[in-house]
């Protein structure tokens, strides 16, 4: 299929014939006026669908419908969001000592109700390579962990996850990969002749993505890591190296990811139909993982605009969170 697409943009660029999307096949791949297909508009990847599935599921990665219906009715997000979407009641007492369920609603929450769809399956999890939707963890990655654990406290805000500190967004949102997460899954594409800008609602993180060009030296490791992308037919496929460290650790309620500095990301970008990107990554690194592994996430268009995101380092919050370890420590 990939030689396929190569060639019939060989064939639309040499004669000025339409690209048809392998989806509908009245419907053509939308061109920009310099001819690369046109990923622009406001897309969201929210679901209820994680990167890994839930283990009972074993190896069942698509479901019909019926099955899609019971699934989201059972998925804690919509349990959660359901029961917790009231209003809050301005006379409610303050949290009690080591009460973790201190938030004051659901309103805020905006994860997805339905699972992923693609090509009319229903998916269980984003992760379509092993065939247990897990990620292939290696001991050295389970060794990572520990010790992130270990490392990780409340001496100082450089300790803090990025998502608290508002440097990046949590869950690897920005990404890549780009994950979907508990709100503000949504990204805007802009796009030229030799750049492809991203940018994600959650912490307006802004990735942008050379076309055609060559990775800059290792010493230069920004935080979505550096992205080089290029054209195959009508997909758009983008390589990402030379991660931030501070970037290892991604966690999000929904899911958590390991994945280090030294680790490649694959990422292809393709229009599977008016409304809809099809969006495939995977990732690579022989220490970490014990193989590479993939995943498939539709972005859906969406009308709805882009807010700007309010989280920034002068945010209450984390003097709040270290000010609590500080009187913690001073009671023991």
């Amino acid at each position: 299929m990939q030689s396929f697409q190569r060639n019939a943009y060989r064939i639309w660029f040499l004669f000025g014939l339409p690209l048809f999307s392998q989806g509908a096949p009245d419907w053509q791949v939308p061109l920009t006026s310099y001819g690369h297909p046109d990923l622009q508009g406001i897309w969201t990847s929210a679901s209820v669908t994680t990167l890994e599935r839930d283990k009972a599921l074993g190896k069942t990665l698509i479901v019909d419908a019926e099955e899609a219906r019971q699934l989201e009715r059972q998925s804690v997000l919509n349990v959660l969001t359901e029961a917790d979407s009231g209003p809050s009641d301005p006379n409610r007492p303050p949290p009690a000592d080591g009460d973790t369920d201190a938030g004051y609603n659901a309103f805020w929450i905006d994860p997805g109700t339905r699972l992923a769809e693609i090509n009319g399956g229903f998916r269980t999890s984003f992760i379509v390579d092993p065939e247990d939707g897990q990620i292939p963890y290696s001991a050295a990655a389970g060794i990572a962990f520990f010790q992130y654990g270990q490392d990780s406290g409340y001496d100082g805000p450089e300790q803090r996850p990025l998502g608290e500190r508002c440097m990046v967004g949590f869950g690897s949102s920005g990404g890549p990969p780009m994950l979907p997460v508990l709100y503000n899954n949504n990204y805007q594409i802009v796009q030229n002749e030799n750049y492809i800008l991203i940018l994600a609602e959650m912490n307006h993180d802004a990735r942008i993505i050379r076309l055609n060009d060559k990775h800059k030296d290792n010493i230069f490791k920004p935080w979505l890591g550096d992205s080089v992308g290029r054209w195959e037919g009508t997909t758009l496929v983008v390589e990402t190296l030379n991660f931030h460290p501070q970037q290892s650790f991604r966690f999000a309620i929904k899911h958590s990811l390991y994945l280090p500095q030294t680790a490649k990301v694959i990422e292809r970008f393709s229009r599977s139909d008016r409304d809809t990107i099809l969006y495939e990554f995977t990732v690579e690194d022989s220490n970490a993982y014990t193989q590479s592994w993939s995943a498939e996430i539709p972005f859906r268009k969406t009308e709805s605009p882009m807010y700007e995101y309010a989280c920034h380092e002068g945010n209450y919050a984390l003097p709040g969170i270290l000010g609590g370890a500080r009187r913690e420590e001073a009671s023991n």
